[in-house]
């Protein structure tokens, strides 16, 4: 039985590439500590009003992420604490890593590439994937993406199986997390 951390200080923001579970294990998380859950990607469709998708596709890539930017600054900043599931480029974005570093407890669900594959062969809407294979898209976004996703606080694996067992995962490493943060607090204010 997994116990829930019972101080949540500030927002727990799950990062790593697409297929890596950050929405499922978001939404599973979110109940289990009492928390809202926020879907990134979902808060940015609802801001620019179409799909993330057209929006590739009218703006280009660094239109999106700038919007990706200015949303999870919104989120971060306007949002009681809550699970966020980040898209898998923002903690690539200097800012965003920046401010979620600052302002959340950053999780990277890391996953092997054949474990990413199955899972995003389920939906068709993934505008990298359309720019070549998917195997050769996802293995240069793992050599680009998986040094700077390490910067995260935590790290979780997440493997094919029951999305409750890597929410035990995270559970469990969030608490020790918080659980080492809360002791340095102490030890920092006693001195």
């Amino acid at each position: 039985m997994t116990i829930v951390p019972k101080h949540i200080p500030r927002t727990i923001a799950l990062v790593g590439l697409m297929g890596a579970g950050k929405s499922a294990v978001g939404r599973r998380l979110a109940a289990q500590m009492g928390l809202p859950f926020i879907d990134a990607d979902t808060a940015i469709e609802a801001a620019a009003g179409c799909t993330i998708e057209e929006i590739f596709a009218r703006h280009g890539e660094p239109e999106f992420r700038d919007g990706e930017r200015r949303v999870i600054q919104r989120l971060l900043e306007s949002e009681p604490v809550h699970v966020l599931a980040t898209g898998g480029g923002a903690f690539v974005n200097e800012q965003t890593r920046a401010r979620l570093k600052q302002q959340a407890v950053t999780i990277w669900l890391r996953a092997d590439l054949e474990t990413l594959l199955e899972r995003v062969a389920k939906r068709s809407n993934r505008p990298l994937l359309k720019q070549g294979d998917p195997r050769m898209v996802l293995e240069k976004l793992i050599a680009d993406r998986y040094p700077i996703y390490a910067e995260a606080d935590i790290v979780v694996d997440t493997a094919p199986g029951p999305v409750e067992e890597t929410v035990e995962r995270v559970l469990d490493a969030l608490t020790g997390f918080l659980d080492h943060e809360s002791s340095l607090t102490e030890r920092t204010a006693a001195s």
